[in-house]
């Protein structure tokens, strides 16, 4: 292993494997959305969860076919029944740390589940009302990261123009802290914070949503989400007693809440599935984590360690680490420390005894 890896830093350059932390499956008989819940359950994991565009592409180019095709997403509607997220995928709403004006969030304008901000506080309006709006870019660096879009617009399209042109609608405390131009104050911008009653099959807390903005109604009477494949796999709802083609999805890494050091869950993956897990870009990271929320411990294992003998971090699959999602000030580069995720919060990484017993993570 040590050798693959001195080659690697000879090279100088980092590997990826071209396998996936799951796949995607299309199935061409017709299904009730349930009696499709049922059939992936039964065959795979789930009905296909879908976290981002990367995944759009990857379920799109999973089959030639341009029918409806149900997807894990479904509504039980009600204004009880909705909860917040932040559009930017993987970036979690907390309920202690938010900056809402005095008495809001409060519906005054009959249903409002999207959110404006005024000199950092937030207030929810009706998404169809208008306003201006930042966009965030994370190919960019220092303050370039932000874009004050001047053109009014309703909040689904400021996301879908944020979307188009930089990343997403500004998402999140950490980001929103980071909005020190003057050009922001006084002036009423939508941010990427929206309620919904939609839900995922499997249980995950995946914001995403690519509703076709020429043909979604949210209506009571159609609470099941598909993607239209033959308009770029944008999504709509429907009645979901009606049969249509689907997709399933299959997990390539399982959560084992057993306590175990480092080098026993090593051995353990090794002996019953594959490996620890690796994590080299965001989209792994989001699916791992996702399952790191259902761990008995503080913190997961995942395959990654510090060899003294290269002064480096590698993965176990022989992968050096390129992505990273360390926590401030936890990245300590010491002999016998491996590489944990934090359970809650934002999900980091942080450097460990490999002594400590926790959860871990196994690739399948």
């Amino acid at each position: 292993m040590q050798q693959s890896l001195f080659l690697l830093i000879l090279m100088g350059q980092c590997s990826f494997f071209t396998c996936h932390l799951y796949e995607y499956h299309f199935i061409e008989e017709k299904m009730s959305w349930k009696e499709a819940q049922t059939y992936c359950r039964e065959n795979y994991t789930d009905l296909a969860t879908v976290s981002n565009m990367t995944d759009m592409k990857r379920l799109r180019d999973s089959t030639k076919k341009q029918d409806e095709a149900w997807i894990g997403l479904y509504s039980n509607p009600g204004k009880e029944n909705r909860s917040w997220h932040w559009s930017l995928p993987g970036v979690e709403f907390n309920d202690n740390e938010t900056e809402w004006s005095s008495g809001e969030p409060n519906d005054k304008g009959g249903i409002e589940n999207c959110v404006e901000m005024e000199n950092h506080t937030w207030k929810d309006f009706p998404c169809i009302k208008k306003f201006k709006f930042i966009c965030y870019d994370e190919r960019k660096q220092s303050n370039d990261k932000f874009s004050l879009i001047n053109k009014v617009m309703t909040w689904p399209r400021a996301q879908n123009y944020c979307r188009q042109h930089h990343t997403d609608l500004v998402s999140g405390l950490n980001q929103l802290k980071e909005l020190t131009d003057v050009s922001y104050s006084g002036k009423k911008l939508w941010i990427g914070l929206f309620r919904d009653t939609w839900r995922w099959s499997d249980g995950s807390n995946s914001s995403f949503r690519n509703w076709d903005l020429e043909l979604f109604k949210d209506e009571d009477n159609k609470t099941c989400a598909m993607t239209v494949l033959n308009r770029v796999g944008k999504w709509n709802s429907d009645d979901c007693n009606k049969t249509k083609p689907f997709f399933c999805y299959d997990d390539k890494v399982i959560l084992i809440k057993q306590k175990k050091t480092w080098e026993e869950a090593l051995h353990f993956c090794r002996e019953n599935h594959n490996d620890l897990v690796s994590i080299t870009k965001p989209d792994e990271q989001r699916w791992v984590q996702e399952r790191a929320k259902k761990a008995d411990t503080p913190f997961v294992w995942m395959g990654l360690r510090y060899t003294c003998t290269l002064d480096l971090w590698f993965w176990v699959s022989d992968e050096l680490v390129c992505y990273k999602n360390w926590a401030p000030g936890q990245k300590m580069d010491e002999c016998d420390m491996s590489g944990a995720m934090d359970r809650g919060g934002q999900h980091k990484w942080f450097s460990r005894r490999e002594n400590e017993k926790y959860n871990f993570i196994c690739a399948v």
